[in-house]
């Protein structure tokens, strides 16, 4: 978990949440090593593998929807985002990465629960790739997100 003050990352006792995670099929390639990613670091922070339901959704956009009915089942200590919008020659990127971000974010102040965006917003394949796995998996870190606001 993410120390503020000092910005280093630090284990945190996580084995009585319960943790929801919701992972885009879209650009599997992308999103099934940030999911491992994610579910290593909820590991490695002692959330139990029981306590964590992976909901695997169509793609991004649909996530929001995913979060808001984990969130509206109060079952769920916190969240984490998996998914992958990669830039094409339309301007359907960007209304995508609009309304998922706002989406999640809706999602988490409306039912005040710690959601973390692991959605990658990349120009291009090979982003993508640097940023789903070894030391920059995004999922890990949103993995990571979330813990650290269950502190607040």
């Amino acid at each position: 978990m993410l120390n503020a003050k000092k910005g280093k990352v630090r284990k945190f006792d996580g084995s009585k949440l319960k943790i929801g995670v919701i992972v885009s099929q879209f650009n599997n390639n992308i999103t099934e090593p940030m999911l491992d990613g994610a579910l290593k670091t909820l590991e490695e922070n002692k959330v139990k593998a029981d306590n964590i339901k992976t909901v695997w959704v169509p793609g991004s956009f649909e996530i929001p929807l995913a979060c808001q009915k984990l969130a509206q089942a109060k079952k769920y200590d916190a969240l984490v985002t998996i998914g992958c919008v990669i830039k094409g020659k339309t301007d359907h990127y960007y209304y995508i990465c609009n309304e998922v971000s706002r989406g999640i974010m809706d999602v988490m102040l409306k039912f005040d629960i710690p959601i973390g965006f692991g959605v990658l917003t990349t120009q291009n394949l090979k982003q993508a790739e640097a940023r789903s796995r070894g030391k920059e998996n995004k999922g890990r870190e949103a993995a990571e997100a979330a813990l650290a606001m269950m502190k607040l």
